[in-house]
């Protein structure tokens, strides 16, 4: 095995890559009870469009969602009983990008490992299974559009991208989970559920060998090519439906705002990654002027938030909350921070007109203090994280590893980027072409506020 040491962050793992193409990545955490497993699959919602061995497929929107349902049946019985036979607490998740399967325990470690392998390893779906989840997720897609915060992202996804598949949600919806069937679910297992599309990280009190041992044996022998996806034409930076709204059960306006990105180059992700969460930041963040006026004005409240996002192609600088006023936070975002001047009138001084100037970013350039403290933080945020197996486990065996990404990197990333970087970032960004809104109102007569 390979060891890789990090000595400023006090961090190091041994990785071996298996001839069927499974990476194995473990990171000893000699004296500690508890043990933590992750196994990605690089499968998320959007591949729903690719192309095997020739045979181009095109499948249900949530099929990847369905798939993660189903795994957990095996053909002796429900992977969860077996689990917690063992003292395994297990769980999983679909984003975007990913499937994930991970459990944590205190003992039996080795036992729990096979039972998580086996898990991936091995599809049983027969039709009645198969039927009977339909149910249960269609009742969980219904929680999620009985959700503002859900729905406002959504749409807004919908606003912003015209092709690419981040505009359906995860889950799929109602209509096209009522297409899957067990045939479709072994077509995608039998596409991404090859050793060569996972990764599995460990940490904890282990012996890296025995994972590796275990990994060799319960994984397929022989590597098998990849399916190649296709998210469909270049989006142009333009939005093709800037404003989205819709009327639900909530007692004020929640939003959710956003500025497409162009799309970095491959060797460029976490460089971007960096830049874009720094530019929220400065753009909106709790310690920028913006956010003050805003939240002095009443139009946020504590819960407003600002970031950058990325799937696939799809990047947007992004900010969301409650506010009496949606459109007037969007008209702010682009008056403080646009490439073009903007004064406010203020009053009048000793005979005077006064204005207040409302782009200092774009025209002033970013503040370096500001940034120096900004990347402070981020840096002292970032190595935190590692102090939790879950997060280390995510960040080591996530979709980092699926881009090429090296996360173990941030700080020279960090050290990379300049005030500039942001400022130019901002000045290319902050465009009205590149905006949409997608607000979520209240029925007329249950607003709370004024």
């Amino acid at each position: 095995m390979k060891l890789f040491a990090y000595p400023k962050l006090g961090e190091q793992f041994y990785e071996q890559k298996l001839p069927n193409g499974l990476c194995v990545r473990v990171l000893p955490k000699p004296g500690f009870a508890r043990r933590y497993a992750f196994l990605g699959v690089n499968f998320g919602s959007i591949d729903t469009h690719f192309t095997l061995d020739g045979r181009e497929y095109r499948v249900p929107d949530g099929i990847a969602h369905y798939l993660e349902h189903k795994m957990f049946d095996l053909p002796e019985g429900d992977a969860t009983e077996q689990f917690a036979a063992h003292g395994g607490s297990p769980n999983a998740f679909t984003s975007y990008t990913m499937t994930a399967y991970y459990f944590d325990c205190t003992e039996e470690f080795e036992e729990n490992l096979r039972i998580l392998l086996r898990l991936v390893t091995v599809p049983y779906f027969t039709p009645e299974s198969v039927e009977k989840e339909r149910g249960i997720i269609a009742q969980e897609i219904r929680m999620y559009e009985d959700s503002a915060e859900s729905r406002v992202y959504e749409d807004l996804f919908r606003g912003m991208f015209a092709v690419h598949p981040v505009r359906v949600p995860v889950a799929g919806t109602v209509e096209s989970i009522a297409e899957i069937t067990p045939q479709a679910l072994y077509d995608c297992h039998a596409a991404f559920y090859r050793p060569g599309n996972m990764i599995l990280c460990v940490a904890g009190d282990v012996d890296p060998e025995a994972v590796v041992r275990i990994a060799r044996e319960l994984t397929p022998e022989v590597s098998a090519p990849l399916p190649v996806r296709d998210y469909g034409a270049a989006e142009a930076l333009s939005c093709p439906m800037p404003i989205q709204q819709r009327v639900m059960e909530v007692a004020m306006p929640t939003f959710a705002f956003g500025f497409k990105c162009a799309p970095p180059a491959p060797d460029a992700l976490m460089h971007r990654e960096v830049l874009g969460d720094l530019a929220a930041e400065i753009l909106a963040g709790e310690s920028s002027e913006l956010y003050q006026r805003l939240y002095e004005r009443g139009l946020i409240d504590a819960g407003f938030s600002v970031g950058y996002e990325s799937v696939k192609d799809a990047c947007l600088l992004s900010a969301s909350g409650d506010s009496t006023d949606p459109e007037a936070v969007q008209r702010a975002l682009h008056e403080f921070h646009g490439a073009g001047r903007r004064l406010e009138f203020k009053g009048r001084y000793h005979g005077a007109d006064v204005y207040d100037d409302y782009s200092h970013i774009a025209n002033n350039g970013v503040d370096p203090a500001q940034f120096a403290r900004l990347v402070k933080s981020a840096l002292g945020r970032r190595t935190r994280d590692l102090d939790s197996f879950e997060s280390i486990c995510y960040l080591m065996g996530g979709s980092y590893y699926f881009d090429g990404v090296d996360y173990l990197r941030f700080p020279e990333v960090y050290a990379s980027v300049t005030p500039e970087d942001v400022q130019r970032f901002l000045a290319e960004t902050v465009q009205p072409e590149r905006a949409a809104l997608a607000v979520v109102r209240p029925k007329e007569g249950e607003k709370d506020y004024a």
